[in-house]
């Protein structure tokens, strides 16, 4: 009996000793995802609608997309997550669809996401919508405004005002949060009106910043919520910035991968399958 009860404490300190060694090899490992990715002062992520990647690279129709591939990391075998629109939008933002599977309105959600997990680790976040009628409107629609491109707005764990208009993204960009989504409104995100539209808009409204985070330690990432639905769901998702090492990457990522990358960034927890997610790692300068 007394051997007995030596074998059942010595197995118990064993389980012990591997459990002290276990999750401090975790906690390293989350360390080194992090460190390899750089920390930006400001991070801008901005969506377009529905439209391919052989749609956009190598397309005259959009020059200064071509122009961020050129002169950024270019992600060639980049994915999207499903059809339709919605549910792409919540995977990139809190690393699950919340069940969602149409473009339908309203919906409310508790869960982990991006914006929430920077305010708890006091960072800042904004959403800016373009034609959102009103800071922290959470109406459906309104004009060319689609709420269910704006994902932030179902979600309780994101205060109100930080659902703001485009025509409210300041033109000092140093004043940005620390992350920012920019969506278009449904013409000029390309969802309804042309590839060339798109492109100019982009140009025009986020060229400045651009400029500006080239030497301010700062990022855009240009993607799109998916493909036009003729396809396998291969998307166009470009980074542009001081940090980055410019060139084409042809490891797959998608939204989930994205989502992870921004979650490391700052130190964040890792938002539904965000968890499962690899981080990119190798478009950075050292």
């Amino acid at each position: 009996m007394a051997t007995r009860s030596r074998r059942m404490v010595t197995a118990l300190f064993g389980a012990v000793a591997a459990a002290a060694v276990f999750v401090p090899g975790v906690l390293a490992a989350q360390a080194s995802a992090a460190a390899a990715v750089p920390r930006p002062d400001h991070v801008v992520i901005v969506l377009f609608e529905n439209t391919s990647e052989g749609s956009i690279i190598g397309n005259p129709d959009a020059p200064y997309f071509n122009q961020l591939a050129d002169t950024g990391a270019n992600f060639t075998n980049a994915f999207a997550i499903e059809h339709p629109s919605q549910p792409n939008y919540l995977d990139l933002f809190s690393g699950s669809n919340q069940g969602v599977t149409s473009d339908s309105c309203p919906h409310t959600f508790d869960a982990d996401n991006e914006g929430a997990q920077l305010l708890a680790a006091g960072l800042s976040f904004t959403g800016y919508a373009e034609d959102l009628p009103a800071p922290g409107s959470t109406a459906c629609t309104s004009g060319d405004y689609a709420r269910k491109h704006a994902p932030w707005v179902n979600f309780s764990n994101v205060p109100a005002e930080d659902s703001q208009p485009f025509s409210a993204f300041p033109t000092d960009y140093s004043t940005l949060p620390t992350v920012s989504w920019v969506i278009p409104n449904l013409c000029n995100d390309m969802h309804d009106c042309s590839i060339d539209t798109g492109d100019t808009w982009l140009k025009n409204n986020l060229d400045g910043y651009v400029q500006w985070a080239a030497s301010h330690n700062s990022v855009l990432i240009t993607t799109f919520d998916e493909d036009d639905s003729f396809g396998d769901n291969q998307i166009a998702t470009i980074i542009n910035g001081q940090p980055v090492k410019a060139g084409d990457y042809d490891e797959r990522i998608d939204h989930f991968s994205v989502l992870r990358t921004v979650e490391d960034m700052y130190g964040l927890p890792h938002a539904g399958a965000a968890e499962q997610a690899t981080p990119i790692t190798d478009a950075w300068n050292s």
